[in-house]
């Protein structure tokens, strides 16, 4: 199965990320959330091929670097679309 997600703006509240940090977030984000739905695929309302306008996360520990901050916000995206298989 082929997955293709496009995000096309991610919005932070409240949190200032450094240009320079913005990649390093991109690809942590990208390697965590492609590794989950590889996983553990994707809700049913979601296998089908759907575009949603938006989706809210749950409110979540502010990380350290953007490394941890990538993977804390793709593991908050999946936590909205994953399927029922996990870890």
């Amino acid at each position: 199965m082929k997955v293709r997600l496009h995000i096309d703006r991610l919005v932070l509240d409240g949190l200032d990320v450094p240009h320079g940090a913005r990649a390093a977030l991109r690809v942590a984000l990208e390697r965590e959330l492609g590794e989950r739905i590889a996983l553990g695929g994707l809700a049913p309302a979601f296998a089908a091929g759907t575009a949603i306008p938006s989706l809210e996360a749950p409110q979540m520990q502010t990380a350290r670097n953007p490394v941890q901050l990538g993977t804390a916000i793709a593991q908050a995206v999946y936590g909205g679309i994953g399927g029922e298989r996990r870890r």
